[in-house]
């Protein structure tokens, strides 16, 4: 019999920090670094804090529930029933991906537009690009997958390159003095952490190692430990780089322009940062999109199979591919880029309307953790050690509340909360009509977890 090979811990943590690398987190961090100067690394220190406990709750549903890969869709199906998990599935893989993977492709095209072919408009190159990864995916061709963990590797040392380059002052452009260096536009404590839903966005994900968890040596540990070590990691290269980004660019600059990470690439090394961060751009956003387009779909069929879903998204193509939910996903996204949504002023309300669906779905994996621990108060699995009173489910709850009504000022704030509330409404509306008035079933009728975690 051929045995698989199992992963270590490195691999768990290349899993964590993989997917979570991408271009919109260079817009983030330029865009905090430009609002709060070196400050913003305090909001970027809560969100370490916040993340480090929200891994202890999906530690702890993991080890409850081992064979239920699915994540936060199926341990809230558990814990709050069907309907909060079709809403904390749909808002943090379909909507988030829709709307984050639409800031993706229209920064691939808006960098292949300036520096590659300045003939074609921007939206008709970021079209094409997710046209042609819309046909792979469909043929079931993922041609990122073999070399997957070389993006990363090229992605995470690309940043910690530049990140040194800047922070010692090793780049070709001209430094930033004090003197010329322009003040930040949020000081004072209470304006530096309302700054943390922006930081959010550069952590977000760190679950992503649960579905891979069959295949790790030692799940148990690697889990918790992988989610630990990816958020460090990047809370260490995110400082180092946004630091050296203040040393050539202004400000002003970083907080006003469209393409931060852009700018600071052509002010610290000429042209050649320009080329080099304009790879990075691309490589990141086509691996990110390429990975929506290929796991997502499959997430919809399962959901499909669990009867939270249409049927049409169980049913697969001739090769093996549930083309229904790349049909959705690359419909939403193209809807989003032909309407001039992604135009590149208003990316960072579009990730930051994103970071508050995925805020709600990581508030109902603390509250499900919470009402698991009432519910099967001697479930086998739970580390006591870690239970510490529910203190850090509480903590993030609020905290996640808190980065939700501080999620932006004046007229930014109106359109990301119009957004967020006009897609979340539908969401809960679609998921009582399915749940309550097609399927028939109790809203918050919860199967039992040794079901789940067995037929998962």
């Amino acid at each position: 019999m051929e045995r698989t090979k199992k992963l270590g811990l490195g691999s768990a943590v290349s899993v964590c920090v993989g997917l979570i690398v991408a271009t919109s987190c260079l817009l983030s961090l330029g865009q905090g670094m430009g609002l709060a100067g070196k400050n913003f690394i305090i909001a970027l220190f809560v969100v370490l804090i916040l993340n480090g406990f929200l891994a202890l709750s999906f530690s702890e549903l993991h080890s409850m529930m081992p064979k239920a890969e699915g994540g936060l869709g199926q341990y809230t199906l558990v814990g709050l029933g069907p309907v909060a998990s079709m809403v904390s599935t749909l808002s943090a893989y379909v909507i988030v991906d829709i709307l984050s993977g639409s800031v993706e492709i229209a920064m691939c095209g808006t960098v292949l537009n300036q520096i590659f072919l300045p003939q074609i408009p921007a939206p008709v190159i970021s079209v094409i690009v997710l046209g042609v990864l819309s046909y792979v995916n469909y043929k079931g061709v993922d041609f990122f997958a073999r070399i997957q963990n070389i993006v990363v590797f090229l992605l995470l040392a690309s940043f910690l390159l530049m990140g040194i380059i800047s922070f010692f002052h090793l780049g070709t452009g001209e430094i930033v003095t004090a003197a010329q260096q322009t003040k930040p536009q949020v000081t004072g404590i209470g304006g530096i952490v309302s700054l943390s839903a922006l930081a959010f966005w550069l952590f977000i994900g760190i679950e992503f190692v649960i579905p891979v968890s069959k295949d790790l040596k030692n799940p148990k540990r690697d889990v918790l430990l992988a989610m630990i070590i990816g958020i460090v990691v990047l809370f260490g290269v995110q400082a180092l780089l946004g630091v050296g980004m203040t040393q050539y660019v202004t400000l002003q600059e970083l907080a006003s322009n469209p393409m931060p990470h852009m700018l600071f690439a052509q002010r610290c090394m000429g042209q050649a940062g320009v080329y080099w961060m304009g790879i990075v751009t691309l490589l990141a956003g086509i691996s990110t999109v390429n990975t929506v387009l290929g796991g997502i779909p499959n997430i919809l069929s399962g959901m499909a199979e669990n009867d939270l879903f249409p049927k049409a998204f169980q049913q697969k193509n001739k090769y093996g591919v549930p083309a229904a939910g790349i049909g959705l996903l690359s419909g939403g996204i193209t809807a989003l880029i032909v309407t001039g949504f992604t135009q590149s002023s208003g990316l960072t309300n579009i990730i930051l309307a994103a970071s508050c669906f995925w805020l709600t779905s990581y508030i109902m994996v603390n509250i499900t953790v919470l009402v698991l621990r009432r519910r099967y108060p001697d479930a086998e699995g739970r580390n006591k050690k870690l239970v510490l009173l529910g203190i850090p489910q509480v903590i993030c709850i609020i905290g996640d509340i808190y980065m939700i009504f501080n999620i932006a000022e004046g007229d930014a704030r109106i359109l990301i909360y119009k957004i967020f509330a006009t897609l979340l409404l539908a969401l809960i509306a679609f998921s009582v009509i399915w749940v309550k008035g097609i399927k028939k079933m109790g809203t918050v009728e919860c199967p039992e977890m040794q079901t789940v975690n067995t037929l998962a």
